[in-house]
């Protein structure tokens, strides 16, 4: 276990029993050190991911079949992105999926909502990530009425099938959902405003969102209630500390990658030979 977790953080944060309603956005579950502390062990964290990151890929170009699949859940300004730039960009992008998730296309609307996510499953041997995902319609679709009750209903029970389809598939899931505070969300939005360099990140419509907080927390309850199984279990991140969340991250994909127990491949040629011919080059 790293230093400073009383306990491994794909087991303090496993979504289990948890009330959303009532979460310390500001916590750090399972984590007794400070900012100074985090960010320290964040950085030599990062070097071990990327190491397993490289066995991942190595081993795709070798034949093999699985991946992970980093599944990114959370209002705006919980920290997705940041999650993608300061974890993801740790290791190498030639092993990694990408597909950041919005508003169905006219093209994906005209198919079924699990169309657009399956032709962005990660390939054998990558990384995938997932800035928002499937999810959404369980979320945005039932907040904002977008289609009746009668038709996200059965979404769950639908997504768990698809889910465990994905496994049985040789994917490891890594589900996490992340969440601010109302306070801190109106922070991170005005810092937005204020900062030229930060203008393309703002969305009007986030401010309107403000108000269905109370019912994304019932939506964000319901998913996670349904959805998480024990082969594709929810993490629950708290992420006004941008540090700590970056932290738990790498922790869970850590987690998830040495859970595969890797090694490199060996190699399919003769190696002497090919020492031996490299000599008289």
């Amino acid at each position: 276990m790293a230093k400073y977790w009383s306990r491994p953080a794909a087991e303090a944060l496993k979504a289990d029993g948890l009330r959303i309603a009532d979460l310390d956005t500001s916590a750090t579950p399972g984590f007794s050190g400070d900012k100074a502390m985090g960010l320290g062990l964040l950085a030599e964290r990062a070097t071990l991911l990327s190491g397993l990151q490289e066995k991942l890929y190595a081993n795709g170009r070798s034949g093999d079949k699985r991946s992970v699949l980093l599944v990114l859940q959370g209002m705006d300004t919980a920290g997705k992105g940041g999650i993608v730039r300061h974890v993801i960009g740790s290791v190498d992008p030639q092993g990694v999926d990408h597909a950041a998730f919005s508003v169905p296309t006219p093209e994906e609307k005209r198919h079924h909502y699990l169309w657009r996510i399956r032709k962005a499953l990660p390939r054998g041997g990558q990384l995938g990530v997932f800035d928002r995902s499937h999810y959404e319609d369980v979320l945005v679709v039932r907040v904002h009425n977008l289609v009746p009750p009668a038709e996200w209903e059965p979404r769950y029970d639908e997504i768990n099938a698809f889910e465990r389809e994905l496994v049985d598939e040789g994917i490891t899931l890594v589900k996490v959902a992340m969440f601010v505070s109302l306070d801190e969300q109106k922070r991170r939005l005005r810092q937005r405003l204020e900062r030229p360099d930060k203008y393309w990140k703002f969305n009007p419509a986030d401010i309107d969102e403000r108000a269905y907080w109370p019912a994304y927390q019932d939506a964000y309850q319901a998913m996670v209630d349904r959805t998480s199984t024990a082969y594709a279990p929810w993490h629950v991140i708290p992420a006004d500390r941008k540090w700590f969340s970056r932290l738990a991250v790498t922790e869970l994909l850590i987690d998830a990658l040495e859970t595969l127990k890797l090694d490199w491949p060996s190699a399919k040629f003769d190696v002497e030979e090919e020492l031996r011919r490299l000599d008289k080059a």
